[in-house]
């Protein structure tokens, strides 16, 4: 995220609501009560006194749920650089940043500020996970000034959601979560949260779109758009509907400054629920169905080609042997149309709706195979890890320092969302500013042969890593496409 929230003039830029003081942008989500009005009953206003209402008993239900996150990453520092800040404060006769609390120095700290939303009477708190990414303290801020002390109990990258657990007072207040499938373009909604840090605050607007999806935030591309005015600040923040429940976690906006221009982008609540119900069953590790098979879009040839009016749905592209869509007799070239008669227009709507059905039972889905349509049972359950991914973070002076490579398998290959070979060794993560992102690695690659070698497996690299060639030649399998590169020793 730019270090400032202003962007340079004429950028324009999808960006997560993040919660920094200095600006970084992000927010919140629903839960079923039974009490959905169908839409025969929603009416537009008829008269200027029907026009003439007030938000506030909405206001007064769901802002006691929505809180502060104040995050932080301190780490000690050591006497060298203790005596080093000791010097430069002197030096500049005041506080220099990097200080610990109250300016003594010892500790070095990193702070971000965000919204949440309280959504269990046992203090579950949800908010965004880049809220608190990186961070290993964390306190929540009650809309009437009380703070606690919270703890990390599910960070889920994948979704960019996070829940912390306080210590539940009596009087804490959760917001139901309500069903975002039940929104409509042209529904009022709330957003609640903190923007800039200023306090609590609430603005108000309309969906303006459903199942976004290129928003960038996350790798379940399905957001709700809104008009109502979203800034920094407001990440993890509830958008809330006119019954005071959480449809939707305010995450992120698309800005030319760094502030609202009205295109404000929320995880639906059916995700945020999928969620919090891991952390009530204890897990801190959100688990999702495998399907085994890689999908794609129906372009409008494709649909012309299958007898379909519109491009809609998506074509099985490929599947892993022994996976439940091999198992269940899904065949390359089906089109799926539906999940459990939730229509897919897109890969995007097809791994949302599919990710929702848990890792037990069955989903249907509706195909179109030939000219026929039909529904298929597939049954749920976690992709297998099939060897142990024996993860290696490459500390020695190679082109890989700084990336950490894993042994591939189904359960790789759905957390890393990328096709991978069956055996393999692939890059989990980098990090910033390394040796191995200045030499371009990038999250997902396949690490194929070093100097000629193959590699199958993390001891393999490991292996060769313990020494320097002087040169070293590295082929990669990224998109399907193989590159190899020449780095120095």
């Amino acid at each position: 995220m730019p270090s400032s929230p202003l962007l340079p003039a004429g950028l324009v830029s999808a960006m997560l609501l993040a919660a920094t003081p200095v600006g970084a942008q992000m927010a919140n989500t629903p839960e079923k009560s039974g009490s959905e009005k169908p839409a025969s009953e929603k009416a537009v206003p008829l008269s200027k006194g029907e026009i003439q209402l007030s938000f506030a008993p909405v206001v007064k239900r769901a802002a006691p749920s929505v809180v502060n996150v104040y995050a932080s990453h301190v780490e000690k520092r050591s006497a060298r650089s203790n005596a080093m800040e000791e010097f430069m404060r002197r030096f500049f006769g005041e506080d220099r940043p990097g200080r610990g609390p109250g300016g003594m120095p010892g500790e070095r700290a990193q702070r971000s500020l965000g919204s949440g939303v309280i959504v269990d009477a046992s203090g579950l708190v949800i908010t965004n996970n880049h809220v608190i990414e990186n961070m290993n303290e964390v306190k929540v801020a009650l809309a009437d000034k009380r703070e606690f002390e919270a703890q990390f109990v599910l960070r889920d990258p994948r979704t960019d959601l996070a829940v912390l657990k306080i210590k539940s007072p009596a009087d804490i207040a959760p917001m139901p979560i309500g069903d975002s499938d039940h929104l409509e373009v042209g529904d009022f909604v709330l957003a609640i949260g903190n923007p800039f840090g200023v306090g609590q605050t609430v603005t108000q607007g309309i969906v303006s779109a459903l199942a976004r999806t290129q928003v960038g935030s996350s790798d379940y591309q399905f957001f709700i758009q809104t008009d109502a005015a979203i800034n920094p600040g407001n990440s993890g923040g509830a958008l809330v509907d006119l019954q005071g429940r959480l449809v939707g976690i305010n995450t992120a906006i698309y800005s030319q400054s760094g502030g609202s221009h009205g295109i404000g982008f929320a995880i639906p609540a059916s995700m945020v629920r999928a969620v919090v119900e891991t952390a009530k069953n204890g897990g801190s590790l959100v688990r999702r169905p495998w399907l085994g098979a890689r999908v794609q879009s129906v372009t409008p040839d494709i649909a012309e080609s299958v007898g379909l009016d519109r491009p809609t749905g998506v074509l099985v592209a490929s599947m892993q042997a022994k996976s439940p869509a091999e198992e269940a007799g899904l065949k390359r070239g089906d089109v799926i149309l539906t999940v459990d008669g939730q229509t897919v227009d897109d890969p995007e709507a097809f791994g949302y709706r599919f990710a929702l059905k848990g890792i037990s039972g069955t989903a249907n889905l509706g195909i179109l195979r030939g000219t026929k349509r039909q529904t298929v049972p597939v049954k749920l359950g976690p992709a297998p890890e099939t060897r142990p991914r024996d993860a290696l973070k490459v500390r020695t002076r190679t082109p890989f320092a700084g990336a950490t490579l894993v042994n591939t398998s189904p359960a790789v290959s759905e957390e890393l969302q990328a096709d991978l070979p069956e055996e393999g060794v692939a890059v989990s993560a980098v990090e910033d500013n390394s040796l191995a992102s200045r030499a371009g690695f990038r999250k997902g690659d396949v690490i194929l042969a070093i100097n000629g070698m193959p590699i199958t497996s993390t001891k393999d690299l490991d292996r060769l890593t313990q020494r320097n060639p002087g040169l070293w030649e590295v082929s990669i399998k990224r998109g399907g496409e193989v590159l190899t590169s020449v780095f120095g020793g």
